[in-house]
């Protein structure tokens, strides 16, 4: 099995989040996508993180009607900071069978040389890359790479943060079951 490994934060997942992934699934090899929950990006400050299990959660609500999507929180129990390699290296070692592919933006592709054995990950795994305004993939790291025109949306999930706060609508910006669970817990205010 072909599994995409789409890496992120998602503090809050949003629907942005959700059409890049079909699209992914639509258009690719892969027979399913997995949500890593990151736990801690090495890149971003953990300040405004909502606790990981909360964000797990979230990301389960807004995709448990698409059984080509997983949420995963392989990296809870991995060394923090959470490296990607490391990641796929435990992966590949507890799924021997799989096939693995990261799943990333053209501007986390374009700091890829700024991760931890980015040439490893290069060389070993597929990397598909969807493109973002402002960040044109000119120039492929690897015959591995896989560069994708997805539709996007101008939303991000600082915005959909900040709108919590400011107590304004988030209304189709995430989807319904996980605008409830963040209104009942009363997440990002």
């Amino acid at each position: 099995m072909n599994i995409g490994l789409y890496f992120g934060s998602f503090n809050p997942i949003h629907t942005g989040h959700l059409i890049i992934a079909n699209h992914i699934i639509e258009n690719t090899d892969l027979d399913k996508i997995w949500f890593v929950v990151s736990p801690h990006n090495p890149l971003k400050p953990a300040s405004t993180l909502l606790n990981e299990y909360n964000r797990l959660h979230l990301v389960e609500l807004a995709i448990k009607d698409n059984p080509k999507f997983r949420a995963s929180n392989i990296e809870f129990t991995l060394p923090r900071p959470s490296f990607t390699i490391d990641t796929l290296t435990y992966l590949q070692e507890k799924f021997p069978h799989e096939r693995f592919s990261v799943i990333m933006g053209s501007d986390s592709y374009q700091n890829l040389p700024r991760w931890k054995n980015y040439e490893q990950l290069l060389q070993q795994y597929q990397v598909i890359v969807y493109q973002r305004p402002q960040y044109p993939v000119s120039e492929k790291l690897s015959e591995h790479t896989l560069v994708l025109q997805a539709p996007l949306i101008e939303i991000s999930s600082t915005f959909i943060r900040q709108q919590i706060k400011s107590e304004k609508s988030i209304q189709y910006l995430v989807p319904g079951a996980v605008i409830e669970y963040i209104k009942e817990n009363r997440y990002y205010q």
